[in-house]
C-alpha cells in the first residue's frame, strides 16, 4: 500500500461487504424460527428484535426468565474439522435448557458470533445450526450480531455466545422449595460430551494420548473428531411436556460440575439427594477419556455429565408417567436415585455404587 493512501476499514480488516452476505446466506434459517409473536414484526435486519408482548396476557402473573452462555472450547474443534452447522445445537442447548429448569417456556434467542474474518457460508452455517437448534427449542431467533475482529482472532477463529428469555406462571415455577423427602430422581440420557469439559478432553486426547481427530476408535464406531462434535442434547419441550403429564417439582441441566454439583443447586437445605452409578453405564467417550488420560474417577465426575444430561425431580407416584411421556418422546430416562433427609456430613446431592457394565 502506498504511504499516500488513506487508511479504511478494509485496510484494517474488515470486510463490511462480506458481513452483509453472511446476512442475506443466514435470513432463510433464520425465518424457519419464527413463532406467531414474531411473525411480521420486522424481520432479521433491523437494529433489535421484536416479541409480541400481548402474547404474555394468558398469564395470570408471567415472570420473565432469562439465561446467556457460550460453548466455550468445543469451537476450536468444529474451526479444525471445518464443521459449522452443529455448534449452534450446542448454544442453544446451554441457553434453553438453563432457561426450562425453572419451568419456563423458551421464548427468543439472541446471538453473538466473533470472527478473525468474516466467510460468509461459514457464519451463515453457523446460524443455520442455532436455527436448527432453536425449532427444537420452541423458541425463535429474533436477532443477533457478527462482529469482524482482526488482529485480535486468527482468520480462521471464532466464538459464539447467546442470551435468550422464556416465561413461565409465577405460581408454577419450579426449583427446591418444591422438593419433599421420598421424591424420586430421573436422569435423561445425555447424548455425549455436551459442551463441558472440553479444556480437560482436549489435553487428554491431543497432549496426553497425541491423537488426531480423524484417528478411527473403535470404542466410538467413527473418528474421534465425530464423536467430540456430537451435538448437545436439547431438553427443554421433552421438559416442558414432562411438566403436562407429570408433577414435577425441579431440573437439573448438568453441565460444568458434573451430575452431584448441578443436581446439588436444587436441593434444599434439609434434604439429600442420592444418585445410584448402577442404574445406568455412561457411553464410551467418557471411560475412553479416563482411560487416556488416566483421570480420576471424581475428576471425571467434577466435570463431564457421565451420560447424564438433565434430571427431573418428581413425587414418587408421578415417576412411571413421568417415564413414560419421555420414553414416547424418544428420550432415554431412568430411576436413578432418591430425595433423603440430609446428613450431618451430607452435601447435597452424591453418587453412590458402581457404574452398570
Amino acid at each position: 500500500m502506498s504511504e499516500t493512501t488513506g487508511a479504511s476499514y478494509a485496510s484494517a480488516g474488515v470486510d463490511i461487504e462480506a458481513g452483509d452476505r453472511a446476512v442475506e446466506l443466514m435470513k432463510e434459517w433464520v425465518k424457519k424460527t419464527q413463532r406467531p409473536e414474531v411473525a411480521g414484526l420486522g424481520g432479521l435486519g433491523g437494529f433489535a428484535g421484536l416479541f409480541d408482548a400481548s402474547a404474555l396476557k394468558r398469564f395470570d402473573r408471567p415472570l420473565l426468565a432469562s439465561a446467556t452462555d457460550g460453548v466455550g472450547t468445543k469451537v476450536d474443534l468444529a474451526r479444525q474439522l471445518g464443521v459449522y452447522d452443529t455448534i449452534g445445537h450446542d448454544l442453544v442447548a446451554m441457553v434453553m435448557d438453563d432457561i426450562v429448569v425453572c419451568g419456563a417456556e423458551p421464548l427468543f434467542m439472541t446471538d453473538y458470533i466473533c470472527v478473525g474474518k468474516v466467510h460468509p457460508e461459514r457464519v451463515a452455517a453457523i446460524v443455520k445450526g442455532i436455527a436448527e437448534g432453536c425449532v427444537l427449542a420452541g423458541c425463535a431467533l429474533v436477532g443477533g450480531e457478527t462482529a469482524e475482529h482482526p488482529g485480535l482472532l486468527g482468520p480462521d477463529d471464532f466464538d459464539v455466545a447467546g442470551a435468550g428469555t422464556g416465561v413461565v406462571e409465577a405460581d408454577q415455577v419450579l426449583g427446591s422449595d418444591r422438593i419433599r423427602k421420598g421424591d424420586a430422581v430421573i436422569a435423561m440420557a445425555s447424548s455425549g460430551l455436551h459442551s463441558n469439559g472440553y479444556s480437560l478432553v482436549r489435553h487428554v486426547v491431543f497432549d496426553r494420548a497425541g491423537w488426531s481427530l480423524d484417528r478411527e476408535v473403535p470404542e466410538f464406531g467413527r473418528t474421534l473428531g465425530e464423536e467430540l462434535l456430537e451435538p448437545t442434547k436439547i431438553y427443554s419441550l421433552d421438559c416442558l411436556a414432562l411438566t403436562r403429564t407429570a408433577r414435577v417439582h425441579a431440573f437439573s441441566h448438568i453441565t460444568g460440575g458434573g451430575l452431584a454439583a448441578n443436581l446439588a443447586r436444587v436441593i434444599p437445605d434439609a434434604l439429600h439427594a442420592t444418585v445410584d452409578r448402577s442404574t445406568w453405564a455412561p457411553g464410551a467417550v467418557f471411560d475412553v477419556v479416563g482411560t487416556a488420560g488416566r483421570v480420576e474417577r471424581l475428576e471425571l465426575e467434577k466435570t463431564l455429565n457421565m451420560g447424564v444430561g438433565m434430571i427431573a425431580v418428581v413425587p414418587q407416584e408421578s415417576a412411571d408417567v413421568a417415564l413414560t411421556t419421555l420414553a414416547d418422546r424418544g428420550v432415554d430416562a431412568w430411576i436413578a436415585g432418591e430425595i433423603t433427609e440430609r446428613g450431618d456430613h451430607a452435601t447435597g446431592a452424591e453418587l453412590t455404587g458402581d457404574y452398570a457394565k
